[in-house]
């Protein structure tokens, strides 16, 4: 019988896991000893940080990422296929939402290999429900274009879409995050309603949702902090 693919929620950035982690999951967590992971060396991290005597040593770790050939990945299934059970694990959060875990989990369905979903943080959902805006109808729409003409091209886009009835998600990596914030505030009408939620879960945590127009007479300093975006 095959084993089962797991999950795994990780923290947003915090040492506190016991807050945003059931210890149920923890207790699975701990029996495992095999993983993919989007990076190795915060997954190493994170298993000492719930385990000090995690048997890092003995146990194996594939790595999946924007590096790995996708040719690779349905030969990390072979011990799962023999019956051993392996975790599932992103940088932050929950993987295969802006994460690359999403192929090796439907490499797991084109082998009948049951997955799991383990409860734990999503910065996605929790600055949507955290926000006020439209929570029964959304798109999530992970990382916009880099260059700034193709960036505001989207973001047009996204607010149109916003303005149709549907809460629009969005994400950048943080050290971008100010270039992002000042293509949204020239980019976007005055009367649209902007969500910013910052170090979600973390001791900083900040979930302000204001006019654009608002949000134009006091402009935050938001480089190098998680956060995610939403347009209504």
């Amino acid at each position: 019988m095959a084993g089962k693919i797991y999950l795994i929620p990780v923290t947003l950035g915090s040492s506190d896991y016991q807050y945003v982690i059931p210890e149920k999951v923890i207790t699975l967590i701990r029996t495992l000893r095999l993983f993919t992971v989007e990076d190795l060396r915060s997954a190493r991290r994170f298993l000492k940080m719930i385990d000090r005597e995690f048997p890092i040593d003995d146990t194996t770790f594939y790595e999946l990422n924007e590096h790995t050939d996708e040719s690779e990945v349905a030969g990390f299934l072979g011990q799962v296929s023999a019956g051993k059970d392996m975790g599932i694990m992103s940088e932050a959060g929950l993987p295969g939402i802006a994460d690359p875990g999403s192929l090796l989990v439907i490499a797991a369905h084109r082998r009948s290999i049951r997955v799991v979903p383990l409860s734990g943080p999503s910065s996605i959902i929790l600055a949507l429900i955290s926000s006020g805006l439209n929570g029964q109808n959304f798109t999530f729409n992970g990382y916009l274009p880099v260059k700034p003409a193709e960036r505001e091209a989207k973001l047009r886009e996204l607010e149109k879409r916003s303005h149709e009835g549907y809460s629009q998600i969005f994400m950048e990596t943080p050290y971008r995050n100010q270039k992002m914030l000042e293509s949204i505030l020239q980019t976007c009408r005055s009367e649209t309603m902007l969500c910013i939620a910052t170090d979600i879960t973390l001791p900083g945590e900040k979930i302000i949702t204001r006019p654009v127009s608002e949000w134009r007479k006091n402009i935050p300093s938001i480089n190098d902090h998680p956060a995610v975006f939403i347009l209504k």
